[in-house]
C-alpha cells in the first residue's frame, strides 16, 4: 500500500495541491487526471521520492518494490537492451553484476566465493534464473524483435527506446507501478498489449495518461486533481467524466428537487455499472461502483472548448480520387507507393501506418504543400478543404510577433474585434490572453489556434494530421465530439484509439508498398486477421 499524508506543494504564491491525504491500494489502478499544468506529473514525482512536497509526507508499506517508468530516454545508451530491462529490478539486477565478478575474478578469495553462495541464493529466491528470459517476453510482448535483444540502447530508433523502458518498469513484478504517459510513441496493436497487461496486474498500478480508450480499459479508480485539492474517485475515466458533467447539469439546475436528481444519479450509476461487466476490470469496479456515495461526486472546474466544424457548402457526388500516388525520401527510401482509392460522401478514413513520417508526408501531399513523384488527386469541384498539419511552427514563426486576437483576425471575413474575441473566449482564451504574442503560445494553444482557424474557413472537408497532439483531456474530448458530428469528409490520423474508433468509418493502412483499405471501425481493424494477411502479403511482394 502507498499513502499520502497532509501532502502539499506550491511555488512562490502557486498552491498545486494542498492537504492531499490518499491511499493507494493492491489490485487497483488509479488514473491520474487533471488541466493542463494542475500538477498531475509532479505528484507522480513525488510519489516516487524524485521531488520532496513542501509539507507532509508520502509512506510505502514496508517491503514493498517501486517501478517508475524513465522519462530519460537517452539514460542506458551504453546498456544492452535486456540489461535495461533488468535494472527495473535495481537489487536483483545488481546483486547478478555483484556475483558475476567475484566468479570472473580468477583471484577471488575463499570469503568471496562465500558471498558468491549467498548472493546466488538470494538472487534465486527473486527469481534471477528466470530475469533473462522474463525480460526478452516482455520485448517481444512489447514488439522490440529478438534480434534487438542484445543491441545496445543508443542503437534503437526512439519509438524502441519507449517500449524498452516500459518493459523495464514492468519487469520483476513491483509491487507500486508508477507509469507517466506510458502510451506516447506506441502504436495501437502495443497500446492493447500494455492495457491487457495492466487490466491484470495484481498489484498497484498509478497512472497518467491523455489516453481516454487506455485510461478506460485499465483503470478501477480515477484520480482528479482540482480545486488545489486531489480526490479519488470510484470508476474510469468515462465515468468520472459522464458523471461529473451530470452532477454540473443537476447544480446548474435550481429548481430540480434533490430526490429527482438522485433518481438520474442512481439510474446512470447503475447503468454504468452494468456495462462495466464488459470489461477487463468488472469485478472490482462493478462492487466499486455498488458501493458508491452520491455525495462522492462533485461537478469539476474544468472548461471544455467549443469545436464546431460547420460546412458552408453540402459536397456533391465526386469527393476525392487519389491514382497511383508515391512518394520518396531524398535518399530514395519509398515512403508510400501504389496509392489507388476513391472516396465517396460521408466517409471519414483513418489513417494508420508504422512509418508516422509516411503519414505525414501523405498528408503534405493531399493538402497540396508538397508534390507527388507520381501520380494524382483529383478532389470534387464542389470541394473546400482545409488542412491541419502536425508540425505548426510555420503559421507562428515570422508573424511580426502578433498579438493572438491579430493572429486569428488574419483567417476571418468578420475583423470585429467583439466576434474575434467571442470566438477566442469560445476557445478558453478570455480576457487579457487575447492579447497574448503567439509566439509565446504553449503548445496546446497553438492547436487549439489552428482549430479555430479551421472553424472560421467553414471547409466541407477535413484533413487532420495528429489533431489531438498536445491537447488535454477536456479538448481532446471536445474535437472527438466535434470530429463525429461534422457532416463533412474527413481523412485523419491520431494516436487516440477513441477518437479514432468513434470517428472512423473506414480505415488506409499506408505501407511502402500499397495500402490496405478496409470499410470496418479501427477496434475491428486492429484485431482482424484478414488486414493481417494483408499486410504479409504486401511485404512478401516487397521482399520479391
Amino acid at each position: 500500500m502507498l499513502s499520502t499524508n497532509d501532502v502539499g506543494l506550491q511555488y512562490g504564491k502557486r498552491v498545486l495541491f494542498d492537504e492531499v491525504n490518499l491511499k493507494f491500494t493492491k489490485g487497483n489502478c488509479y488514473g491520474v487526471i487533471g488541466a493542463n499544468g494542475a500538477g498531475k506529473s509532479t505528484f507522480l514525482k513525488i510519489l516516487s521520492g524524485e521531488i520532496d512536497p513542501n509539507n507532509g509526507s508520502v509512506d510505502m508499506e514496508p517491503g514493498n518494490r517501486m517501478a517508475v517508468l524513465s522519462q530519460n530516454h537517452f539514460a542506458f545508451e551504453e546498456d544492452a537492451v535486456l540489461n535495461t530491462v533488468m535494472m527495473g529490478h535495481k537489487k536483483m539486477y545488481d546483486i547478478m553484476i555483484e556475483k558475476d565478478a567475484i566468479y570472473m575474478n580468477p583471484e577471488a578469495t575463499e570469503a568471496e566465493g562465500m558471498r558468491a553462495a549467498d548472493l546466488e541464493n538470494e538472487y534465486g529466491e527473486m527469481g534471477g534464473w528466470e530475469a533473462e528470459s522474463d525480460a526478452a517476453t516482455l520485448l517481444s510482448n512489447l514488439g522490440v524483435s529478438e534480434d534487438l535483444h542484445h543491441k545496445l540502447m543508443k542503437e534503437l530508433t526512439g519509438g524502441q527506446k519507449v517500449k524498452v523502458l516500459i518493459a523495464q518498469a514492468l519487469f520483476g513484478d513491483p509491487d507500486i507501478l508508477l507509469l507517466d504517459e506510458p502510451t506516447n510513441d506506441l502504436d495501437a496493436t502495443t497500446i492493447t498489449w500494455l492495457a491487457d497487461f495492466l487490466a491484470d496486474f495484481k498489484n498497484t498500478v498509478i497512472v497518467v495518461s491523455h489516453d481516454r480508450y487506455f485510461l478506460d480499459m485499465v483503470c478501477t479508480h480515477t484520480v482528479d486533481i482540482d480545486f488545489n485539492r486531489i480526490k479519488i474517485y470510484t470508476g474510469n475515466y468515462t465515468f468520472w467524466y459522464e458523471s461529473s458533467q451530470l452532477m454540473a447539469a443537476q447544480v446548474a439546475n435550481k429548481n430540480k428537487k434533490t430526490e429527482v436528481k438522485r433518481k438520474e444519479m442512481m439510474e446512470f450509476i447503475q447503468r454504468f455499472s452494468a456495462n462495466a461487466s464488459k470489461s477487463k476490470q468488472a469485478t472490482s469496479r462493478k462492487k466499486a461502483l455498488d458501493k458508491l456515495n452520491l455525495e462522492d461526486i462533485k461537478p469539476s472546474t474544468r472548461k471544455y472548448p467549443f469545436i464546431h466544424f460547420q460546412a458552408e457548402r453540402e459536397p456533391g457526388d465526386q469527393i476525392l480520387k487519389v491514382t497511383n500516388l508515391s512518394k520518396k525520401k531524398d535518399d530514395g527510401e519509398i515512403l508510400f507507393s501504389n496509392v489507388d482509392f476513391t472516396m465517396n460522401r460521408g466517409e471519414k478514413i483513418s489513417l494508420v501506418g508504422k512509418d508516422s513520417a509516411a503519414i505525414n508526408a501523405f498528408f503534405d501531399v493531399l493538402s497540396g504543400e508538397t508534390e507527388a513523384d507520381s501520380g494524382t488527386i483529383e478532389f470534387g469541384q464542389t470541394i473546400t478543404h482545409d488542412y491541419l498539419p502536425n508540425e505548426n511552427t510555420a503559421f507562428f514563426a515570422n508573424q511580426n510577433d502578433l498579438e493572438l486576437i491579430d493572429w486569428l483576425r488574419q483567417f476571418s471575413e468578420e475583423k470585429d474585434e467583439q466576434f474575434i474575441r467571442g470566438f477566442l473566449g469560445r476557445m478558453l482564451f478570455s480576457g487579457e490572453e487575447v492579447y497574448k504574442k503567439s509566439s509565446v503560445l504553449s503548445g496546446g494553444e497553438k492547436v487549439r489556434c489552428m482549430l479555430s482557424k479551421i472553424m472560421l474557413k467553414h471547409p466541407n472537408f477535413l484533413l487532420l494530421d495528429e489533431p489531438t497532439n498536445h491537447l488535454d483531456l477536456e479538448s481532446i474530448t471536445a474535437l472527438n465530439n466535434a470530429m463525429q458530428e461534422f457532416k463533412g469528409n474527413m481523412i485523419f490520423t491520431s494516436h487516440d484509439f477513441k477518437l479514432t474508433n468513434t470517428v472512423a468509418n473506414r480505415v488506409i493502412e499506408i505501407t511502402p508498398n500499397g495500402i490496405i483499405d478496409s470499410l470496418m471501425s479501427y477496434a475491428d481493424f486492429v484485431k482482424s486477421d484478414s488486414v493481417k494477411e494483408q499486410r504479409a502479403k504486401l511485404l512478401a511482394t516487397a521482399a520479391v
